[in-house]
């Protein structure tokens, strides 16, 4: 069927954290119309169940109550009807996430899997979305940010939207409240920044640093023919970070002290990790949007679907995020070198990425990325930063060749082909495309880095460019790499992440083959002594300092209500902390500009 479908939201009770929702179709289907709420979101691979927040659903057509059955957990079936039929339901919205829906009297923020039931068996010409402003003092001055089309709306948003499909429909995140908007330009195409909780911030910095990353980004694939408007919506809080990526825009959640204060100079470590951030989602609308695996094309949204190509769409994008930086003039050589280190230091420190290939992290990802555990560091891989080092490995490995084929060409070919194509990637699609255009077998190098467990020969590909890999033992619990060490001294090493109380210290994580799972130390034992003193917060990096490697320490914890000790050696720390530098070589100097100065020809 063909006619129209419409959706209004509103929240009338932000105390109480409910949506409003009311869906009529013109023309339901005549054996009884069922609708269903998607198990999952695009860009997060896990089942969510958002029918599971669903509460209230009534039916009618005309003045008659229709009779509503379930068919499954996500899965209405109402009652046939001539039409129009008429859906009323409240969805609970206190998830303060990208991939959630949160409304409060401060504002309301959803993102359309959580809110819209999707209405099967029919193909509604368009779909009109009205979204009203809620119904309390606060929202007088509310505004409403969205890359959902409009059709009528006042001059804070509020009012009719637009989408072609159900697809579209729900890729449209919105939020409403008090808004910083930045607007600015990228190839003639609109863009916005709307934030949401900031304070006082350099908005022209931002602007100017934006518009350079997506610049450099549109400078390597091209701009999307369909392209036309991009929003950012950002939610910013004391602590927050993470992103979800959309056709037209992305939801992030930002550290509101990351926001830059300064109009120039070197970007602060925290400003840069927020522009690493929006250079990641805006670099998804190529690279995940409109150029995917084959098997979610288009994204099937009712169950699990697995791919080994995870890695190439988060992991490549976490290549180029940084890299886009650069390019862009945005930071400098030595301060993408530094957070190339770090992101290997993450890596090196991860024991399980000689447990789990990263085609088998992709593919597992509804099972054991997004389900971690105290173990996942030991028995698994991220393929975001294990894929972003062997997208660089790659690089460099085309570049060593010396044909003039770098990673920037398989990605633009790859763009042509399954990207303006629309065309899904198929399982080994990168693979199969890199051996093309190098015009030589490249299996061996994806069976051991992708397929296989081995680490990527970083330095000695990096040693190409000029780049010297480093690696040192790390300093203390927050050494991160990036820079040598201050001293020579190594820190005792026990293995263990931790999370320190007033009163102990609790174990939430202990590293295979370490001093701590040597000691029979597990995750959740509660330390609360070392040779006698008490361990907490405040004394527990004196104390560790205090002895030297080889050392026998007695340490007291409780597991569960059970008071034990047991003897811990103090260990020699694993060198797995890396910093870069740049060599002096004038031949290796140029190649390195030829690969941070601009995309290649």
């Amino acid at each position: 069927m063909s006619l129209p479908i419409a959706y209004s939201v509103a929240c009338h009770r932000p105390s109480a954290h409910l949506l409003d929702v009311t869906l009529t179709i013109e023309a339901p289907n005549k054996d009884g119309q069922r609708l269903r709420m998607p198990a999952w979101i695009p860009g997060s691979y896990m089942i969510r169940d958002y029918a599971r927040h669903v509460v209230r659903l009534s039916a009618s057509c005309g003045n008659d109550a229709l009779d509503v059955q379930r068919d499954d957990k996500s899965t209405w079936r109402i009652a046939p009807c001539d039409g129009p039929l008429q859906v009323r339901y409240q969805v609970y919205a206190w998830d303060e996430s990208v991939r959630g829906a949160h409304v409060a009297n401060t504002h309301m923020y959803f993102n359309g899997p959580c809110v819209f039931l999707e209405a099967l068996d029919i193909a509604p010409a368009h779909i009109a979305v009205e979204i009203r402003r809620p119904d309390i003092p606060e929202a007088a001055a509310w505004q409403l940010a969205t890359s959902m089309r409009p059709r009528a709306v006042d001059a804070n948003g509020f009012g009719h939207y637009q989408a072609d499909d159900y697809q579209d429909l729900i890729d449209h995140p919105v939020d409403c409240g008090a808004l910083d908007d930045v607007a600015f330009v990228v190839r003639d195409i609109p863009h916005r920044f709307c934030i949401r909780g900031a304070r006082e911030f350099s908005r022209e910095r931002l602007r100017q640093d934006v518009t350079k990353i997506a610049e450099a980004h549109h400078d390597l694939l091209g701009t999307p023919v369909d392209l036309d408007r991009y929003v950012f919506l950002a939610t910013a809080t004391a602590n927050g970070y993470g992103g979800l990526e959309h056709l037209y825009g992305s939801s992030l959640a930002i550290t509101r002290s990351a926001l830059p204060t300064d109009e120039a100079g070197p970007p602060e470590d925290a400003y840069r990790t927020l522009l690493g951030l929006i250079s990641h989602e805006y670099f998804h609308l190529w690279n995940v949007k409109r150029m995917r695996p084959a098997v979610l094309t288009p994204y099937p949204l009712e169950a699990e679907v697995h791919t080994g190509l995870l890695w190439v769409f988060e992991g490549i994008t976490s290549y180029y995020d940084d890299l886009a930086m650069v390019r862009a003039g945005v930071i400098d050589e030595a301060s993408y070198l530094e957070l190339l280190s770090k992101q290997i230091t993450r890596v090196w420190r991860v024991p399980g990425r000689a447990v789990q290939s990263l085609a088998d992290s992709s593919f597992d990802a509804w099972t054991k990325l997004y389900k971690r555990n105290e173990n996942s560091p030991n028995a698994t891989v991220s393929y975001y930063t294990k894929g972003s080092l062997v997208a660089l490995a790659l690089d460099l490995e085309l570049r060593r060749a010396g044909n003039g084929l770098t990673l920037d060409h398989v990605m633009r070919e790859a763009w042509k082909r399954y990207g303006e194509t629309g065309t899904g990637m198929p399982e080994r699609g990168l693979e199969a495309l890199v051996g093309e255009l190098a015009d030589d077998d490249m299996s061996e190098f994806f069976e051991r880095y992708v397929h296989g467990t081995e680490d990527p020969p970083l330095q000695e590909l990096l040693a190409t460019m000029g780049v010297d890999m480093n690696l040192r033992q790390q300093s203390g619990a927050s050494d991160m790499g990036g820079k040598a060490a201050d001293n020579d001294a190594a820190a005792p090493w026990l293995g263990v992440t931790a999370a320190k109380g007033a009163d102990s210290i609790s174990i939430t994580g202990i590293v295979s083959f370490s001093p701590a799972e040597s000691a029979g130390l597990s995750a959740g034992d509660q330390l609360i002594a070392l040779d006698g003193l008490k361990l907490h917060a405040g004394s527990w990096d004196t104390l560790i300092k205090s002895y030297t490697i080889g050392d026998r320490a007695r340490v007291s914890y409780f597991r569960g209500d059970v008071l034990a000790e047991t003897d811990i050696v103090f260990g020699d720390a694993p060198a797995d902390t890396c910093y870069l530098t740049p060599s002096a070589d004038p031949l290796t100097a140029r190649r390195r500009q030829r690969w941070l100065a601009a995309p290649a020809d």
